[in-house]
């Protein structure tokens, strides 16, 4: 029995993936890397906006097409926050949510609701598909309810994993040889609330394995005390890449969108971060065209972007999410949303040149992750394999640079040359 899986969305999906995977590779399929002649395929959904829904039935129906004969399981948020419309995908021969994952190898329907004191499902991996990078799910679900969010109603209640089952996780991962562990959670920053701890605990075990480097997800601005950046300063792994989600630079949007800060407290931990680590990234979401959104709204949020000056941008046009408060607001029209969004990506392109621009001339170390050999070439009639080897930097800034070895999963010091649109050129 052989079985494919496909994942969209987040970090945290990519985790779930994982999971299944070692769930069903225990039931005796063999994991293939097409869905040719597979048996099942898994879709893994997500659903944050109009187009992940799009591109969900878009692969659902693809797959269902090429292997007529496979059972296509249509899993995740999407379901989960919507099961009629996951229902009417006929392609889709089961349908599963984000609750009970175990039980998909049952090969039948079922969606099992989330409720209040639901605890953290414990379905561990020893492997992860990265050579370099394993991505270890701490924390799931979320009680914020911003008025444009499914993923309340997709993931559940905020739940946190105990420390002693991250721990034994973490032990096994290392020892499949990963240097670089990414620490990840739908609110990554109330981990730990449910069950006496904080978020700062879990980076410290990670820390305490021995991994070269612990790098977090996508942060909410919530529970980053001082005390917890002081914690972390201390961590010789931690990397200092913090991608905080702002949605608005406007303080009246902020407020409508039911975010828990101002942008005078988003500063203010900004400025605290960048004191407290050196060369730390600050990375952020920005949403344009939410509902009632002005022209001068528009405006403050931008300049407020500009004004904090972030190394990267992921710039999107709001999309309205049947069941929440913003689908019910007056909505801005999709001309005015388009430009907006191309206003915003240029000024997100121009902090990404900045920031790229200023690595110039710096000694960093890179954790090496692909490498795409070249043609051979002839070097003193000696014939060698050149290639071009890409990575990342502690603070998450992209890096290439040419070798004739191939050193995935190995750090080396580069020093950086140039800049291009979206990485840093360097040299050995």
């Amino acid at each position: 029995m052989k079985v494919h899986f496909y994942t969209l969305g987040c970090k945290v999906n990519q985790y779930d993936t994982e999971s299944l995977k070692e769930l069903f590779s225990s039931a005796g399929y063999d994991i293939s890397a097409t869905p040719t002649d597979c048996d099942v395929i898994v879709v893994n959904s997500c659903s944050v906006t109009a187009n992940s829904n799009k591109k969900t039935r878009q692969a659902v129906r693809k797959f269902k097409r090429e292997n007529p004969n496979a059972k296509v399981i249509l899993r995740g948020c999407l379901p989960q926050a919507y099961p009629k419309k996951a229902k009417e995908l006929v392609e889709a021969d089961i349908i599963t949510g984000t609750k009970n994952n175990k039980e998909i190898l049952r090969l039948e329907s079922f969606l099992d609701e989330h409720k209040k004191g639901d605890v953290f499902e414990e379905c561990p991996i020893t492997s992860f598909s990265e050579k370099t990078r394993a991505i270890i799910k701490i924390q799931d679900g979320c009680d914020r309810y911003c008025s444009y969010c499914i993923i309340p109603i997709a993931r559940g209640y905020s739940r946190s994993r105990s420390l002693e089952n991250l721990k034994n996780e973490l032990i096994q991962i290392k020892k499949a040889g990963y240097k670089e562990v990414v620490l990840v959670g739908i609110n990554f920053c109330c981990y730990g609330l449910d069950i006496g701890k904080t978020f700062v605990d879990a980076i410290e075990l990670a820390d305490s394995i021995g991994f070269d480097r612990v790098r977090i997800g996508s942060l909410e601005f919530d529970n980053i005390s001082d005390e917890a950046i002081k914690r972390l300063t201390k961590l010789k792994s931690f990397c200092p890449h913090f991608h905080i989600s702002l949605q608005s630079g406007c303080d009246k949007t902020l407020k409508a969108m039911n975010r828990h800060y101002t942008t005078a407290e988003y500063m203010a931990l900004i400025k605290k971060l960048r004191t407290a680590f050196k060369d730390a990234t600050i990375t952020t979401d920005l949403m344009v065209g939410f509902p009632e959104e002005t022209e001068e709204d528009f405006e403050e949020s931008i300049e407020f972007v500009k004004k904090v000056g972030f190394e990267k941008v992921h710039v999107f046009p709001y999309s309205a999410r049947p069941k929440t408060k913003a689908a019910q607001m007056k909505q801005i029209q999709n001309k005015i949303k388009e430009e907006r969004t191309k206003i915003a990506l240029e000024v997100a392109d121009e902090l990404r040149r900045k920031f790229l621009e200023k690595q110039i001339g710096k000694t960093v170390n890179v954790l090496c992750e692909e490498f795409k050999s070249e043609k051979n070439s002839t070097t003193q009639c000696k014939k060698i394999k050149q290639g071009v080897i890409s990575g990342f930097t502690e603070n998450y800034t992209p890096v290439e640079f040419k070798s004739d070895k191939n050193l995935q999963n190995e750090i080396v010091q580069v020093h950086i040359t140039k800049a291009k649109t979206a990485s840093c050129i360097g040299e050995l």
